[in-house]
């Protein structure tokens, strides 16, 4: 464990010292506490997106047909299978337009990185593609997506980034693929590796405006589905549902194929495989973030594997990491993430 005054990193991989591509993080002036890094964060001025854009769907599940929606930026075709490419996963009720992702995406691109803006299912209005809901368990759809692409364009390496929901993706991944070729890298962003703890903390007084943003969206979009697919789904005599766990164990639950919330966060959160990582995976959460928790179990086995890179610095919110000045240190997160891939897949 390496400290400084504003971040904690446990790793195998660079014992001795913090690693070049993780510069301390300072919050910008007035953002030290959590929540208004997170409220601030998601509506700070950015600049325009400007990147050319190629969109595909792609079939995750032959079975019933199944597709999610990806905006694609590619490098030039002459280079392109032997760029890296990042693939970017977004989080709860999120899409492939949030704008962190339209900010990591320009940063990668920039660095010479093919691009991949993956939306989970029925996300970024993509509700008619599938007749499912998504939910945190679904990681094979990130894996069909790198399967797809690397099919079609031949590429030789793939880097998975998560924010949130969408890092619980792509560690789950991570574990159940070990080191299968294309990936070599994972990095996250707040990722809600334990679902139980951090739904369970979304429903904590100080934290009942998140919920009821999420909630809001979760219900909308069920009551989409049940438009789009009624012969499924009922929106009717589910009675009330007042916090996130009990929309996972009324609604997700039934109709994901678990048996309540509890067995849902137990078989859909990464915790259970991080210990099996075994390609070089940045695991970035903040101190003072609101609503994302780690059990110390899950603490322990990400401080076990050498392969990870825990990170840890005292402010950030969630998934903001607003910092003073411009260029890189405004958004922190997103500039150390794109380091860090390209660290690893040089």
């Amino acid at each position: 464990m390496i400290p400084n005054s504003q971040t904690e990193t446990t790793t195998g991989t660079c014992a001795g010292g913090v690693p070049s591509w993780l510069t301390e993080f300072e919050p910008r002036r007035g953002l030290s506490n959590g929540h208004l890094q997170t409220i601030v964060g998601n509506f700070y001025p950015r600049p325009s997106f400007t990147l050319e854009t190629s969109t595909e769907t792609v079939l995750v599940d032959p079975a019933d047909g199944s597709r999610v929606l990806c905006h694609c930026h590619w490098q030039p075709e002459e280079v392109r299978a032997g760029r890296l490419t990042a693939i970017l996963v977004h989080g709860l009720e999120g899409s492939s337009d949030s704008r962190y992702i339209r900010g990591i995406a320009a940063r990668a691109f920039a660095a010479g990185m093919n691009v991949v803006r993956m939306n989970m299912r029925n996300c970024g209005g993509s509700d008619a593609l599938t007749p499912t809901l998504y939910h945190s368990g679904l990681s094979g759809d990130v894996g069909a997506v790198i399967e797809h692409f690397t099919g079609r364009y031949c590429l030789e390496r793939v880097a998975l980034v998560g924010y949130s929901m969408g890092g619980n993706l792509v560690l789950k991944l991570a574990g159940e693929w070990g080191s299968r070729a294309p990936l070599i890298a994972v990095a996250t962003v707040c990722p809600a590796i334990d679902l139980a703890a951090g739904a369970d903390a979304l429903h904590e007084p100080a934290n009942r405006a998140y919920e009821w943003h999420f909630l809001r969206g979760l219900m909308r979009r069920f009551r989409c589905k049940a438009k789009l697919f009624p012969h499924i789904y009922q929106a009717t005599g589910i009675g009330p549902v007042r916090s996130v766990r009990e929309f996972d164990d009324k609604i997700v639950a039934r109709y994901c194929g678990f048996a309540n919330a509890d067995d849902y966060y137990f078989r859909a959160a990464s915790a259970r495989v991080v210990d099996r990582i075994q390609v070089p995976s940045l695991v970035l959460c903040a101190q003072d973030d609101p609503f994302i928790r780690l059990f110390a179990e899950t603490r322990a086995r990400l401080a076990a594997n050498p392969h990870i890179v825990f990170a840890e610095p005292s402010h950030g919110g969630h998934c903001a990491f607003l910092g003073p000045g411009a260029g890189d240190a405004t958004h922190w997160a997103e500039a150390a993430v794109v380091r860090y891939v390209a660290d690893a897949g040089s």
